[in-house]
């Protein structure tokens, strides 16, 4: 096997970790390619790591965690230990790597200098376990060929992480397409190829869990912008618009005239029809998603406008008041954890 080592980082993943370390070693990765970076599990999730006979690094809680800050402690650690190594898979901790994706995103990234992260196709491992499954399966079949960022699984030629000094540890989410600005502004490309690459355990099955995750998703817009929104690719930029068109000055504009003109404002609302509407045609017709399948992404998309709104005003509260920010937890520990 080519010189491919392995970062897993993972919070409280109980047995959805064992399967991750399972897949690995089934692809006969040696356990001492693996380093597993917990942050602050109260699970077991140490222990099982230690079990399968992988490095393991507990991060010091006294510093505030990020799946940013658990990765670059990961490939950091392996580069101390292995000095000539060329490529880096992370791998979150609820995710199961699938059967011949190390071989083909090798031979992909030896063929084709040019590239410095290659990604595949990551799964729901449950998707009709309940909708919220079904939208993160959706929401990661993202086009193949170049493209322009990956997600928390990717293979990465080490010298392209290197040359950026890995992720930037402060960021609470979206640190991967972050990184991946500053690797193309270095001349390298990143490419999706048709391939299966991971198995995802979302496990999500509250309406609390979603709101959460779509404020974490609101953050992440609103400081990707804030970062690089004035760039020639107004990174952002769009969607921080909408966020607060969709989620702030249409409600406000309709229900704030309501007085005004007797209730009639109100129709205003309507308009989210319109845009529910359009986002159905574009799953189903462009995307050839499931007629059900494009009702559900389209209603859940139309109304994520509201906690994402939240999250860039979390944001922008945590940044004009110069305070730390913390991670958005929106999954529970595993419930078959231990």
């Amino acid at each position: 096997m080519s010189n491919v080592f392995v970062v897993v980082i993972g919070r409280n993943e109980g047995e959805r970790l064992t399967n991750c370390l399972d897949s690995l070693l089934f692809q006969l990765i040696d356990s001492h390619r693996i380093v597993y970076v917990d942050s602050g599990s109260c699970d077991l999730s140490c222990e099982i790591a230690y079990g399968k006979g992988v490095q393991v690094i507990e991060l010091d809680a006294s510093i505030p965690f990020t799946a940013a800050r658990a990765r670059n402690a990961g490939w950091r650690w392996l580069h101390d230990a292995y000095p000539d190594i060329e490529y880096v898979q992370f791998v979150d901790g609820d995710c199961e790597l699938a059967d011949k994706w190390i071989a083909i995103s090798v031979n992909f990234l030896e063929n084709n200098e040019r590239f410095g992260v290659v990604c595949g196709r990551r799964r729901e491992k449950h998707p009709d376990a309940s909708h919220y499954n079904r939208l993160a399966d959706m929401e990661w079949n993202t086009p193949i060929g170049e493209t322009m960022a990956c997600g928390g699984d990717a293979l990465i030629r080490f010298e392209a992480l290197r040359s950026v000094e890995g992720y930037n540890s402060n960021l609470i989410c979206g640190e991967e397409p972050e990184m991946c600005i500053r690797m193309r502004r270095k001349g390298w490309l990143i490419q999706r190829i048709d391939a299966e690459m991971t198995h995802h355990d979302l496990d999500m099955h509250h309406f609390g869990q979603w709101w959460k995750r779509s404020i974490r998703g609101g953050w992440a817009i609103a400081e990707g912008a804030t970062m690089y929104g004035s760039s020639p690719e107004r990174y952002m930029v769009r969607e921080q618009i909408s966020g607060w068109l969709w989620g702030l000055i249409v409600p406000l504009i309709s229900i704030g005239l309501t007085w005004f003109t007797k209730g009639w404002s109100l129709l205003f609302l309507t308009v989210y029809l319109f845009l529910g509407l359009r986002i159905y045609l574009y799953r189903h017709h462009q995307r050839q998603d499931f007629t059900s399948h494009s009702c559900i992404y389209a209603i859940f998309c139309t109304f994520s406008k509201f906690p994402q709104v939240l999250g860039q005003l979390s944001y922008w509260k945590t940044y004009w008041r110069g305070e730390t920010s913390t991670i958005i937890e929106y999954k529970h520990p595993s419930r078959k954890g231990v």
